[in-house]
């Protein structure tokens, strides 16, 4: 009797057990570890997705909750290295796999097929790297000349009261903003989703918007070449378009015509974009800004 009512715990605990696992999700990066450790006994990507998949099932039929995060063959090498590990193992790869769930981009599985939930991986990876880059930055841009004042702070501070007037002045409805910031090598994308709650307060995703506004900080703080565009939705009424230059450490409303350029313009490629039936392309709202348009010495 003892020894069933332990099992029954133990079913119990391990139900309470949150878990992670690292996937690697591209092929290449799937090759690398079959050719690299002897250890990792796969043989073939597509049925090892197979097989995350119906563990992960199993998983959520047990009750027990699961993280899924990127496994990065390159990074998984230089953990082993900076931590003194044997990396033909599996105890350093479920190591790192616990490192990545502290730190890394990681999705919940809720019983999504894996060809909806790696899309979400990913973008969920680029995004925490876009942010950690700009984010690295910023805090090596240092202090204004002139006054002393550090421009990264500065910068986060005037982008944070810029998103606020938006969202303000953009009335109800869903919000689906782009903000592209020109850096080398390449031009930083963030993207943030608002909708309303029952209040029609904006309800932000804490991430996307700690991204949105830090890589919106980096062109204030550098005075790079970039520009926000905003889309709105609302049941019963056309979607509008509305969009703004960087200018100083301003942003300067685009004309209808622009924005419908800017829309209709991918932002990596250049390349133009068709341009969607019924949606408007419309000046942008007064933000009612009056704080300063011109950028620091430095």
């Amino acid at each position: 009797m003892a020894h069933t009512q332990h099992q029954t715990m133990r079913r119990v605990l391990r139900r309470e057990i949150a878990g992670t696992i690292g996937l690697l999700t591209d092929e290449q990066d799937f090759t690398a570890m079959r050719r690299r450790y002897r250890t990792f006994a796969f043989n073939d990507h597509a049925s090892y997705l197979q097989q995350v998949e119906a563990l992960l099932r199993t998983l959520a039929s047990q009750g027990s909750h699961t993280t899924v995060a990127l496994f990065d063959p390159e990074e998984y090498a230089e953990f082993c290295a900076e931590n003194d590990l044997e990396p033909d193992t599996p105890s350093s790869r479920t190591r790192f796999t616990a490192e990545l769930a502290a730190t890394g981009a990681t999705v919940p599985y809720e019983g999504q097929p894996l060809d909806d939930l790696v899309p979400n991986l990913i973008d969920e990876a680029v995004r925490q790297a876009t942010w950690e880059y700009a984010t690295t930055l910023l805090a090596r841009i240092g202090t204004c000349a002139s006054c002393g004042e550090d421009i990264g702070r500065a910068a986060f501070v005037r982008a944070s009261d810029l998103l606020v007037r938006i969202l303000n002045a953009s009335g109800p409805g869903e919000r689906h903003l782009v903000c592209s910031v020109s850096t080398q090598p390449e031009t930083l994308v963030a993207v943030l989703r608002a909708d309303d709650d029952h209040h029609g307060t904006p309800q932000l995703d804490e991430a996307e918007a700690l991204e949105f506004t830090t890589v919106l900080a980096l062109g204030i703080a550098t005075q790079s070449a970039g520009g926000l565009v905003m889309r709105t939705s609302s049941p019963d009424t056309t979607d509008r378009v509305f969009g703004w230059r960087l200018r100083g450490e301003g942003l300067e409303p685009l004309t209808a015509g622009e924005v419908f350029d800017a829309y209709c313009t991918d932002v990596e490629s250049g390349d133009l974009v068709s341009p969607e039936s019924g949606v408007d392309y419309c000046v942008p709202p007064d933000l009612g800004d009056d704080g300063p348009t011109t950028g620091h010495t430095h």
